[in-house]
């Protein structure tokens, strides 16, 4: 089964790929650049309407589009960044910027640690009609960056049960627990059966 991801993120498109154990097309190979716009309220609406757009400009109802979105929130900064992780430092900024933007609000507000969780809404767009599900991973975040693996926020983010951020930990432990190995999970059981 060929699946056509939503999405130009090289971290996540690497990601899922392993965590599918499938091939998964980034949709640029097929369609090149689209403007996708996310204006949805949640990440659930987000992961939708990119599905949806996908799906819609590949023309081919044998097709089989899903779409990621995910991010951070802290509830202590009143849930950021949430729905804007990808552009919290501004639209296209890179991981580092929204990163260290992050650590700069914890750092004002004199917060070295505080409990922070990751969201991924996983949309599923086919002839069939539009699957959604979700994944969360709890945690805290620091108000710096440790470590080097992942991609993101993972250097700042201390998953529970663990003293080590993202950023730190072996990537065989991050797709055990992550949010999106959890999502993906529950995706593989909706792929499946959409075959």
């Amino acid at each position: 089964m060929q699946v056509v991801l939503a999405s130009s993120n090289r971290g996540k498109i690497k990601e899922i790929r392993e965590l599918l154990g499938t091939d998964v097309v980034p949709y640029q190979e097929l369609l090149g650049d689209l403007d996708i716009i996310e204006n949805g309220k949640s990440f659930k609406e987000n992961a939708i309407i990119k599905a949806k757009t996908i799906y819609d400009a590949l023309q081919n109802p044998s097709a089989i589009v899903i779409a990621d979105d995910s991010g951070i929130s802290v509830p202590a900064l009143g849930g950021e960044p949430g729905i804007y992780s990808a552009r919290y430092a501004k639209e296209g900024a890179s991981d580092k910027d929204n990163l260290q933007k992050l650590i700069n609000k914890l750092k004002e507000k004199e917060i070295k640690r505080t409990p922070a969780y990751y969201t991924a809404a996983i949309a599923i767009a086919s002839k069939d009609g539009i699957f959604t599900v979700h994944g969360w991973m709890w945690g805290d975040v620091i108000d710096e960056a440790r470590g080097d693996k992942g991609f993101g926020y993972d250097p700042m983010f201390i998953p529970q049960g663990y003293e080590k951020t993202l950023g730190e930990l072996d990537s065989e432990i991050k797709r055990q627990i992550s949010h999106r190995a959890k999502a993906l999970k529950l995706a593989k059981i909706v792929l499946e059966r959409l075959q």
